[in-house]
């Protein structure tokens, strides 16, 4: 049962007692029958309470709530701090501006602390970060470690890259730095998915479902869902967006329209298909690799094998060796959106020694 519907009785039941008694207070001054007048002021106050209450009870601490939500939590502790220093420098000068004559000596302390406390709590909140790397630096509370890596940082998880299942692979290495974290709305997304009625996509949502159970259940890696929400939006990118931009945090995904929208609001994105293509061995012209052969190209006599890393391997002339393991010689490498491509060709192709060395 939802909160609200007893919270309208309650109101209805208090502000309808005050209009019994308002009623009847009204009806001694009027010389009129106080039953009538009680009976129609308690109605009314009644009705006031069913339909008001919630407006000025529960609705305004939902709004309050979901503002806090999105609040990060360096805001909140700076903002924390910067209340209670603007509250000792205002009891500070409460006592000399006392010593005031009536009615400023009343009146001035007051004031005084109000605009401490917004002044301190503004300036606190504004330079945060600075703070927080003075305590950092101090304290190693909410800082730096010594690779200059900071110790508390959120990585946003978008749900493409919780699909693509390689970011637990990654996580379990250590090279993630900070805690991974879920916001409720990719939860959701994801269990959309999984609930889809089109096959591929529902195998896609329960393998990214299944993923982050594997990340909740590995004490090594550093995990949490959170409740944090964006109120107004409905695009999950766009709240993965704005939410990045709330916690200076980075958002790892491998989705490619998403990673350009997020940098051009000036969010750091971590790209998995760019750690991919970093990651994988480099040759130079010239060299010799082992290739299986296992279709073939586009152009005339072509073959194509794939390295261990995925990278293609065009082999010109390897049409005739498709199913076999063969030595090339790497010829060119182009670097394309999609990933890194190898042109080669048969080792001894053009020396007079292909099947001497084939064999």
């Amino acid at each position: 049962m939802s909160v609200e519907l007893p919270v309208r009785l309650l109101g209805a039941l208090l502000i309808g007692v005050g209009g019994l008694y308002l009623g009847v207070n009204l009806a001694e001054l009027a010389g009129d029958d106080p039953l009538l007048w009680s009976g129609v002021f308690t109605m009314v106050g009644a009705l006031i309470g069913l339909i008001v209450t919630p407006y000025i009870t529960i609705r305004p601490i939902r709004s309050i709530r979901s503002a806090l939500a999105q609040v990060s939590a360096r805001s909140l502790l700076s903002a924390l701090i910067g209340l209670i220093i603007g509250l000792i420098i205002a009891a500070l000068i409460s006592f000399p501006l006392s010593l005031l004559p009536k009615p400023f000596s009343q009146i001035f302390p007051f004031i005084g602390a109000l605009v401490f406390s917004y002044f301190s709590v503004t300036v606190f909140v504004m330079r945060k970060d600075e703070l927080f790397n003075i305590l950092g630096n101090r304290l190693s509370f909410g800082g730096s470690s010594e690779s200059g890596w900071p110790v508390d940082r959120n990585i946003l998880l978008d749900t493409s890259v919780i699909i693509d299942g390689r970011v637990a692979d990654i996580a379990r290495t250590g090279f993630l730095f900070g805690s991974m974290l879920v916001p409720s709305f990719v939860l959701n997304e994801l269990q959309h998915i999984a609930d889809s009625s089109d096959s591929l996509r529902r195998q896609r949502g329960r393998r990214g479902l299944d993923i982050l159970n594997q990340l909740q259940k590995d004490d090594s890696i550093s995990f949490r869902i959170t409740d944090l929400d964006v109120e107004g939006v409905r695009s999950v990118d766009d709240k993965l967006v704005i939410l990045a931009k709330q916690l200076r945090s980075p958002v790892l995904t491998n989705d490619f329209n998403l990673n350009r929208v997020a940098e051009l609001q000036g969010v750091i994105v971590l790209n998995i298909n760019e750690l991919a293509n970093a990651v994988k061995a480099v040759y130079l012209p010239g060299e010799t690799i082992d290739v299986q052969v296992i279709q073939e190209g586009k152009e005339i006599d072509q073959g194509v094998g794939y390295l261990e890393d995925g990278t293609m391997v065009v082999v010109e002339d390897g049409k005739d060796y498709i199913g076999d393991i063969i030595p090339v010689v790497v010829t060119k490498i182009l670097q394309t959106a999609a990933g890194r491509m190898i042109f080669s060709k048969p080792r001894g192709k053009n020396d007079g020694n292909h099947g001497q060395d084939l064999e």
